[in-house]
């Protein structure tokens, strides 16, 4: 176990390059499994879910290289149709794999996916999509059980919530299966235009049709491509609060800013001083904002995984603020860590209230989660005094050696075991 040491009150200044999507990276890797041969991913991140998700088709029987950010995945021999239980168990992107493996093979075996502890995310949606495309499903002793055996057929299928795990399953899924199959109520995230983008270069069918539909048309085939992924908007918005909240000058460069119209469009309102191009934001330095009032919403309304972030730089805000969550139940759990570093903050169900105070002090915290450990490296970087995030396996989860890329920035942040 290691944990970081924070040494606070230091302003960020210069540069920092985002990194590319762990969020679009993993079902495009799912993706490979729809192809025999050899594809290259670009721009991809080291990190711990990269990691497992590469172990989970090395086990399924793809090789798969690496070479700096680039991920070559040859699905060529793939031997094995069950996903191992331990990997899977810990990356809930595992279960990205029954689309595409009941689409090329007709059988597919997985566990219950796992991840972070934010609360219930049920696979139903997936696991009635794949029904309505023809796959027999039985989940039992803490497995997902599915057959195919005539092949995928499409279908209508409306999704109850735009789910952008269910839509990805579904589009890897459906861009194998015979006739054609609409997608009602789906996800328009970024990371799921790009899994639309990749499927398509690879030879798929696929239409949107305004923001919610989705047309595919089965093709027989699909074929190995060379594909560079999104740029990680959720790191993006992390560092530009980063900028933020330790009243830095700071440059966030080879983002997208379309992606993050929404956080841009609260943190404009909180007061904050930025300049936005198309490929990068500079953050200057700014000592007061105000409150603010947020609901998380399926994109493109504000994005569940900046919340934890928001909700650090509301503490020191002027005023009182408001924070409703309406995707993740549990997406509080940094609440009573920050509480521990003297945030005046109370809970209501998934409602938080943020009185601001005017300042926050080191002490030993916990990481629970990506995002809410992430915040509260924030909330270190922004304190006097000595803050220690412990349980910091869940950060490396999302973000690649983040103490090495913020300390290029000035900050007082180091890494040792527990």
């Amino acid at each position: 176990m290691e944990k970081f040491i924070i040494q606070g009150g230091v302003p960020l200044k210069g540069k920092i390059r985002v990194q590319g999507a762990k969020n679009s990276a993993l079902p495009l890797m799912a993706g490979c499994l729809l192809t025999k041969g050899s594809s290259r991913l670009k721009n991809i991140p080291r990190l711990t879910d990269i990691t497992a998700m590469a172990e989970v088709l090395e086990k399924l029987g793809a090789e798969v290289k690496r070479e700096d950010a680039v991920l070559e995945i040859n699905t060529e021999k793939l031997s094995c149709h069950e996903a191992p239980y331990d990997l899977a168990k810990r990356l809930r992107a595992s279960i990205l794999i029954l689309g595409p493996m009941l689409a090329r093979f007709g059988y597919v075996r997985v566990p219950l996916p796992g991840g972070c502890n934010i609360g219930t995310r049920p696979v139903n949606l997936h696991l009635e999509g794949l029904k309505k495309l023809g796959a027999e499903i039985e989940t039992k002793n803490g497995y997902i059980e599915a057959h195919a055996k005539k092949g995928l057929k499409g279908n209508n299928i409306s999704l109850n919530l735009p789910s952008v795990g269910a839509t990805e399953n579904l589009l890897l899924a459906a861009s194998l299966a015979k006739g054609i199959t609409l997608i009602n109520n789906a996800s328009c995230s970024p990371e799921v235009i790009d899994l639309i983008n990749f499927l398509k270069k690879m030879g798929a069918k696929i239409e949107r049709i305004g923001d919610k539909l989705i047309k595919v048309e089965g093709v027989k085939e699909l074929y190995p491509v060379i594909y560079s992924i999104i740029p990680d908007r959720i790191e993006a918005g992390t560092f530009i609060i980063a900028g933020i909240i330790t009243r830095g000058e700071v440059t966030i460069e080879g983002i997208r800013a379309d992606h993050l119209k929404t956080p841009l469009a609260k943190l404009r309102e909180m007061g904050v001083n930025i300049e936005v191009s198309d490929n990068e934001v500079k953050i200057k330095k700014e000592n007061v904002w105000k409150p603010i009032k947020i609901k998380t919403l399926p994109y493109p309304g504000f994005p569940t995984d900046i919340q934890p972030q928001i909700t650090t730089l509301a503490c020191l805000a002027q005023g009182v603020s408001v924070i409703v969550e309406t995707i993740f139940k549990n997406r509080f759990t940094h609440i009573s860590e920050l509480r521990k570093m003297g945030a005046d903050i109370e809970r209501k169900k998934d409602v938080v209230l943020i009185k601001g105070a005017s300042f926050l002090q080191g002490t030993s915290i916990v990481a629970s989660d990506i995002r809410g450990g992430t915040a509260l490296i924030l909330a270190g970087l922004a304190a006097k005094g000595v803050t220690e995030v412990h349980n910091i396996y869940h950060i490396d989860r999302g973000h690649e050696r983040i103490e090495e890329r913020l300390s290029k920035l000035g900050a007082n942040i180091f890494r040792m075991k527990e």
